[in-house]
């Protein structure tokens, strides 16, 4: 074999472990796409029960074909709050068991006859491309996209099977290969493998491949795999550790798990070692002639093995990551004096359909600070009292910097592969920032009235004083119509809704003319009459900003996630 040969090999090589990658991420995006509201589900319903955690995070990851996604994903949620480090932890082992579904379809086209297998399955990628090519729906593209990512899985598997057969025929490279016998070694190549690639999915798949072709024995395969687990918690320390205190602890969990796994099995290891027995005896036996099929197995049973061992000592876990990670660490983005993403963080974008959810929880949180301002702004407008006006400050800061980071956020949730649903659901989501934005100008409009009535020493009469309490009234009933509207995509609360702002109109209408007949009575002053006037043309607009904010859920689907 001469160098031109050589070269060929490894750029084939490279070609497959491409092609590989984007099938991998192909079945991600479009997994992830077209099952999101059943992920969506799984995660929402998700409660304290480990075992429950654990099915949660297998399925999610055979689902979308990444435990790094699903890792990242979990490590958002626990940022924002709304995840315990006792259920992050479960369901990173059940994301660990649900990656071992690729290495048992990259083994599925080595099985028996390699060739005819692999010839099927790889036409599946021409089949899927057709398909998402003529589709009419968005639902049957991300279909076709699932078949052509599932069979380019298989291309990649060939083209890196081809150019392993062609390295299996030099004796230099077997030679090589043969003399790594030293279990760490092999371990730190698959850690080292893993962070390069941040794919454990494609090592393990090329560990398979190699297995399958001789290139490599069946035990060092095992070792390599197991540092591949290792190497791929580097997505998630990246993740964790740019987050808050419990984002990092749940980092640390997945490192800990993973390195326990690999650290106990190398133990056993070299226990069985001197008694002239091997992980690799047991495998080869139950599964004679089936080198790709062996290794896949270990590979699902060392992940289910180190989840039982360690589902029961979940609570000793985290007890030692939180000593290693005490409370006085927190992070000032944890600080709620500081304005920050309560939500969502671009780490998110590796699973954009459960972003676009965490978008929607960020925004409802961002139309309670400027109801809150609105609030505020009422009190301090009737009572002459600013205790709270640093606070109303602190939630104007956080409004702004809220209307900035979800629109920015926005744009590159929109550049990811989204369903139609979600694609319309971003697409309104930009207009509804603005809208609560604008609320809390206005809140502040008033704040301005307010802190200019008490230089001057003037207030509001008792008539006028009772009509701002009852239309404040009138405004909260809107904005908890909008909020179910918005929340559920209640349709009936939204026509509700309209017609309190129908009646909100009329009464700011009234408002005006009442206040015109005070002026002629005498009964207040012209300046404080045009702060009055100014009031009720705000709080109007106030209530058309809310309706703008609920009613883009009339181009959504009802039930659509």
């Amino acid at each position: 074999m001469d160098s031109t040969m050589i070269m060929t090999a490894l750029l084939m090589l490279a070609a497959g472990i491409g092609v590989f990658l984007i099938s991998c991420n192909m079945l991600s995006s479009n997994l992830e796409s077209i099952s999101s509201s059943k992920l969506r589900a799984m995660f929402s319903k998700a409660s304290k029960s480990k075992i429950r955690g654990v099915g949660i995070g297998a399925v999610s990851t055979a689902a979308i074909q990444s435990s790094g996604a699903t890792t990242v994903l979990v490590i958002g949620f626990v940022n924002a709050g709304i995840m315990s480090l006792p259920l992050a932890a479960s369901i990173i082992y059940g994301a660990n068991i649900g990656t071992t579904i690729t290495a048992q379809i990259v083994a599925l086209g080595s099985f028996g006859s390699s060739i005819s297998m692999t010839s099927i399955f790889s036409a599946f990628a021409g089949i899927g491309a057709f398909m998402s090519l003529f589709a009419k729906t968005d639902k049957y593209k991300k279909v076709g996209g699932i078949i052509a990512g599932f069979g380019l899985l298989f291309v990649g598997l060939s083209l890196m099977s081809d150019s392993m057969e062609g390295f299996a025929e030099l004796p230099e490279v077997k030679e090589l290969l043969a003399s790594i016998n030293n279990v760490i070694l092999l371990v730190i190549v698959g850690v080292i493998l893993t962070a390069i690639v941040q794919s454990s999915s494609v090592v393990t798949g090329l560990a398979v491949v190699m297995v399958a072709e001789g290139l490599i024995s069946l035990e060092q395969g095992i070792y390599i795999t197991l540092g591949s687990n290792i190497g791929s918690c580097i997505v998630a320390i990246i993740a964790g550790f740019t987050s808050g205190l419990n984002a990092k602890r749940t980092a640390l969990i997945h490192l800990l798990f993973n390195t326990f796994g690999t650290v106990l099995f190398v133990i056993v290891g070299y226990i069985m070692k001197p008694f002239g027995i091997y992980y690799s005896t047991f495998f080869e036996a139950a599964f004679p002639g089936m080198g790709a099929v062996q290794l896949a197995m270990f590979h699902t049973f060392f992940n289910c093995t180190v989840v039982l061992i360690m589902l029961p000592l979940t609570d000793k876990l985290i007890g030692i990551v939180t000593r290693i990670l005490p409370d006085k660490h927190v992070e000032t983005v944890t600080d709620d004096s500081v304005p920050h993403l309560y939500y969502v963080n671009d780490l998110m974008l590796r699973t954009p359909a459960i972003a676009v959810e965490q978008v929607k929880n960020e925004i409802i949180n961002m139309s309670r600070l400027a109801m809150e301002n609105f609030r505020l702004s009422y009190t301090m407008i009737q009572t002459m009292n600013f205790d709270r006006l640093d606070d109303f400050k602190l939630n104007e800061e956080k409004i702004d910097y809220l209307n900035k980071e979800v629109a920015r956020f926005l744009v590159k949730l929109s550049n990811q592969p989204l369903s139609s649903s979600d694609s319309i659901y971003v697409s309104t989501a930009y207009k509804s920032v603005t809208d609560l934005e604008r609320i809390g100008d206005y809140a502040e409009n008033i704040v301005e009235y307010a802190v200019k009535m008490k230089d001057t020493g003037e207030g509001f009469s008792s008539i006028a004083l009772e009509e701002i309490v009852k239309v404040e009234q009138m405004v909260e009933d809107l904005y908890d119509k909008i909020l179910l509207a918005y929340s559920n995509k209640d349709r009936r609360s939204l026509e509700i809704a309209y017609d309190i702002e129908e009646q909100i109109d009329v009464f700011t209408s009234e408002m005006a003319v009442n206040h015109i007949q005070r002026l002629n009575d005498g009964i207040c002053t012209l300046d404080v009459g045009a702060k009055y006037l100014a009031l009720a043309s705000d709080t109007e607009r106030v209530a058309d900003h809310l309706i703008n904010f609920g009613k883009v859920i009339r181009d959504l689907k009802p039930n659509a996630q």
